[in-house]
């Protein structure tokens, strides 16, 4: 009766400790849909004026409109297209006013990468952004190539004399050039397959219990 005693509360301690992470899982799941829906419907609001000040914090996704001048000279930004392939993101410098920023303008593949493209006066409409795309594996920039492996806006504006603004196009800026507007697909939400991943190694549990039972039950019949 020990035996058989012990197994069921370790199993049903097991049980219970994998059926909650898998309900943590859900509610995590719930609150991750409606931060990609604030964030998506941030994201399609009508743009406005380029604010006077701007914060990483407060003005991420923030949809604007800026008139002004694209500056020749620009950076090449390694990515990948699915369904494309290779090809490089253009980040140049876009003077409004008496302040300049940062416009990641869209996708050229690797075959244009020295094509001439559209400067001078123009309007973009796009988001506010401060992508995170940095990590230990990143390697630097090859500079002599102009070849960047991510948009580290603080990187990008020191190099092309920009305020550390980022306005990723939303529209066309250049017929050559295919716009990667900002969206939520880059945002991971996995919960889903935690709570599945979870939920069946709780199912998993409970039946490896029931036979260790079953077992214990029956060892315990033949001994008697």
């Amino acid at each position: 009766m020990r035996r058989i005693l012990f197994l069921l509360i370790f199993g049903v301690a097991g049980l219970g400790v994998l059926v909650s992470l898998g309900v943590w899982q859900v509610q995590r799941l719930a609150w991750k849909r409606d931060v990609l829906a604030e964030i998506e419907n941030r994201i399609s609001a009508a743009p406005e004026a380029l604010p006077d000040q701007v914060s990483a914090e407060t003005d991420k996704y923030l949809p604007v409109t800026i008139s002004g001048e694209m500056e020749p000279g620009e950076i090449h930004v390694l990515v990948s297209v699915k369904q494309v392939g290779a090809g490089y993101r253009i980040i140049q410098s876009f003077s409004t006013g008496d302040r300049t920023i940062l416009v990641d303008r869209g996708f050229v593949p690797t075959t244009a990468k020295q094509a001439e493209r559209l400067t001078g006066p123009m309007e973009v409409t796009g988001n506010l952004h401060w992508p995170d795309e940095i990590d230990s594996y990143t390697p630097a920039p090859d500079i002599d190539d102009n070849i960047w492996f991510a948009r580290d806006v603080s990187n990008l504006a020191a190099a092309l004399g920009a305020e550390p603004v980022l306005l990723i196009a939303r529209s066309s800026t250049d017929p050559n050039v295919t716009p990667l507007p900002v969206d939520t697909a880059g945002i991971p939400n996995d919960h889903l397959q935690y709570a599945i991943t979870w939920f069946g190694l709780a199912l998993v549990w409970a039946a490896m219990t029931g036979y260790f039972l079953w077992r214990s039950g029956a060892r315990s019949e033949s001994e008697a």
